[in-house]
């Protein structure tokens, strides 16, 4: 089977879009499907990597984005998708890829669209000021549109399948994405680099993620700001770039938070994830979070947004939670990361917790979903030059 994934908001420093397109890539490829991928870059491209085929399209470079490029001419991409005949089409983009739904029910071919954001939230986070009842009208159309457009949309929780639960979609599919388990693992607490990081602060908190509005990174800030306040010793890591980086350096400036920017190598991510007593993910719009996730299978406890999905990963509603929720705001968050500071079990719940996620079951169930059955090894077809 060929399996075509195509994706915008793909690039060098891109963290859960990236990390979701090669754990599928690679999934299929180990059943022997063919995996072709197509993203955005600077031109037209084709190398052949351990996930797959990665064809890039030129792009365009958003303004205020921080570098989120998309793919500049769906024409081409359209012509593109025409010479790769794919039996199967996966779309990662919601918003800019709507026409690639079209033209795989004109040509009958099987699709499906994760839904990787909150369009709900979105819209009341950026057009707050319109009224109630017109934000609703316009997420459900654009929800109906979607569904209609592509034969199974993909809600990685409940926090994201909600908004189309409520309109009655009846193509929604529940498949939480995994973590890497081996490749973030509590083994990798390195005491050395913790005490490198911690530069003389007792407790070490570490904030991965996008420097983007949408992820309130200001708040892990405002935490550190309200223990240090309270008498705790605590130092913050921030590992990520963005549009904020300006704005978050010159909020932190006085304060025990080191940013480290974006870091490409994932073993040394692990490292700093598995040093760390806490891991924050204040993103209140999160569906999902590889990167709370990948702490928690580092041993690192969590505290997130109440607003997002994370809570669910946690399993915050049970007795053994891997972590906590907070309100939106700096001293909420600074309350509960308190809480976990001093409870050493934590590490053992959390990583227990991330085994309940692992990306074979992801692509087992995305396979299910494809009419596929595991293992399966076919004869790949030889892909001619575009």
């Amino acid at each position: 089977m060929r399996i075509v994934h195509v994706a915008n908001f793909y690039g060098p420093s891109s963290g859960g879009i990236k990390t979701t397109l090669h754990e599928l890539g690679a999934g299929y490829l180990k059943y022997g499907h063919e995996f072709i991928y197509i993203v955005p870059g600077p031109r037209y491209l084709k190398e052949q990597t351990p996930f797959g085929l990665k064809i890039s399209l030129p792009s365009i470079t958003l303004i205020g984005s921080g570098g989120y490029q998309i793919i500049r001419s769906n024409r081409q991409l359209l012509n593109l998708l025409e010479f790769l005949h794919p039996d199967r089409v996966e779309v990662s983009d919601r918003f800019t890829l709507m026409k690639v739904g079209k033209w795989t029910k004109q040509n009958k071919i099987a699709s499906l669209v994760f839904s990787h954001e909150t369009l709900n939230g979105l819209v009341k986070k950026y057009a707050g000021f319109i009224p109630t009842a017109i934000r609703s009208k316009f997420v459900n159309w654009h929800n109906r549109k979607l569904a209609s457009n592509f034969d199974q949309v993909i809600a990685t929780t409940n926090f994201a399948a909600a908004e189309f639960e409520q309109i009655g979609i009846t193509n929604l599919n529940k498949i939480a994405l995994g973590v890497d388990l081996e490749q973030f693992n509590p083994a990798n607490r390195d005491l050395a680099l913790r005490t490198s990081l911690l530069k003389g602060s007792r407790y070490l908190l570490i904030h991965c993620g996008r420097l983007s509005p949408e992820k309130e990174p200001a708040r892990s800030v405002q935490a550190v700001e309200k223990l240090i306040e309270a008498g705790i010793d605590v130092r913050l890591v921030i590992i990520g770039g963005g549009p904020l980086w300006k704005k978050i350096r010159k909020q932190s400036s006085n304060l025990p938070v080191e940013m480290l920017g974006y870091i490409a190598n994932r073993k040394k991510v692990a490292e700093y994830l598995a040093s760390a007593d806490v891991a924050i993910a204040p993103g209140p719009l999160e569906t999902f979070c590889l990167s709370a996730l990948e702490s928690l299978a580092s041993g690192t406890p969590v505290v997130a947004s109440a607003s997002s999905a994370v809570g669910e990963i946690l399993d915050i509603t049970s007795t053994n939670p891997a972590g906590a929720v907070a309100k939106d705001n700096g001293a909420s968050f600074a309350n509960e990361i308190n809480k976990l500071l001093r409870d050493s079990s934590l590490r053992v719940t959390a990583r227990k917790q991330a085994e309940l996620y692992s990306w074979t079951n992801t692509v087992h169930k995305m396979l299910e979903l494809h009419g596929a059955k595991q293992p399966m090894v076919v004869t790949k077809r030889r892909l001619r030059v575009a």
